[in-house]
């Protein structure tokens, strides 16, 4: 039996390139205390802590949850490390909203971060680990030809995804919190930017960032207690996560087989037929801009080769059918272990209406969606302004 969980509050930093006024402590710490505040609770109120992060070796830290633990307020309470490559922010959301649903705790604090600015992800994704292939090219050279492929399948033109980083970048400009600030960049500028790894540029990008995200999970006495105050709640409709290997045989890696089960599977848990009319806004983990058309395939909001047509549209605008990244997304602020995270909580903030300037008008339900690896861990979740 799953017990009824909802989101509480949500906390982030401002992400930046490099914060060298903080340590990672600190930088969690800043995250924790702003979701605290949100939620209307203390440190004292929290029964567990999940933390995530993407490879330790992003900041050359080893298991750096267990000298953060006194920072995190978990001393003395369950801590739990969650890792899945570059989705950990998403499983870590899961994992904590697992423990509520299960009726293990009352209130979970989820805590995921990122400060790159003191090591090298390329560096760091291209030592060769033992019994793993590295990935000599960094994660743009690895995805490219992966965009190449989408793009001959489904005859997509060569603008869409300049289309999309001027949308999730002038999105982000209106996010206080958001790494980049473009709100003049233009369909030519983006397509006059430096080439990095055909077909994508360098404005088609995600920012390298550091900063921190932070939400408070709770049950139903939990969330009741918050919308006595006359605060809204975010409740959690379904929650999924699915895996699988990164190489074998017949691998699809535009239309990964675990992305498909794991959006099937949320659908499932939420009660949700067409996906593209019930979900009103989605936070979507686009690294790189063409990943938006690939995925919306991916997760079944259109059917396959439609994709770019949705974008080309317009319709991923705020005020199209489905806004999608209407926060700036992973385009605009990029701090890895904590981007899926990110798209948790930003979902959260819409059904809970408090999004300020990118707010979505009418947002009732909401996804959260983040990826890791080599396009094979998954992990999402369906949000709503209504217990369902």
């Amino acid at each position: 039996m799953n017990f009824p969980a909802a989101v509480l509050g949500t906390g982030q930093t401002h992400h930046v390139t490099k914060r060298t006024d903080v340590s990672m402590a600190g930088m969690c710490r800043e995250a924790i205390d702003r979701a605290l505040v949100d939620a209307g609770l203390t440190i004292a109120d929290i029964d567990a802590v999940v933390v995530g992060k993407a490879p330790d070796l992003f900041e050359g830290v080893m298991m750096p949850e267990l000298y953060l633990a006194d920072a995190l307020g978990a001393t003395g309470k369950p801590l739990l490390r969650v890792h899945t490559a570059g989705s950990v922010g998403g499983s870590t959301g899961v994992v904590a909203t697992n423990l509520v649903q299960a009726g293990v705790h009352k209130r979970v604090l989820a805590i995921a971060w990122e400060k790159q600015s003191e090591s090298n992800a390329m560096w760091a994704l291209s030592i060769p680990v033992p019994f793993t292939m590295p990935v000599g090219a960094g994660a743009g050279g690895y995805f490219a030809p992966h965009v190449r492929s989408y793009i001959r399948r489904s005859n997509a033109p060569s603008h869409i995804g300049a289309m999309v980083a001027v949308k999730d970048r002038r999105n982000g400009a209106k996010n206080p919190l958001a790494h980049l600030k473009q709100p003049d960049i233009t369909l030519e500028s983006v397509l006059a930017s430096q080439m990095l790894w055909d077909p994508i540029r360098f404005d088609e990008t995600c920012p390298s960032s550091d900063g921190a995200c932070a939400m408070v999970i709770g049950d139903e006495e939990a969330a009741t207690a918050v919308e006595a105050t006359g605060k809204k709640v975010a409740w959690v409709h379904g929650t999924a996560m699915r895996t699988e290997p990164t190489t074998f045989a017949g691998r699809d890696q535009v239309n990964p087989q675990a992305g498909q089960d794991a959006a099937a599977a949320l659908w499932r848990a939420a009660g949700i037929s067409d996906p593209l009319n019930e979900i009103d806004v989605a936070e979507i983990y686009v690294p790189f801009s063409w990943f938006e058309p690939m995925w919306l395939e991916n997760l079944g909001f259109v059917p396959q080769g439609d994709g770019w047509k949705l974008t080309d549209k317009g319709e991923t605008e705020i005020g199209g059918i489905l806004p999608v990244n209407p926060s700036g997304g992973v385009l605009s602020s990029n701090p890895i272990g904590a981007s899926g995270l990110i798209r948790f909580a930003e979902a959260a903030k819409q059904v809970m209406g408090r999004a300020g300037a990118y707010q979505v008008e009418g947002a009732r339900k909401a996804f959260g969606h983040a990826y890791g690896g080599g396009s094979q861990y998954f992990s999402m979740w369906v949000v709503g302004s209504e217990k369902r």
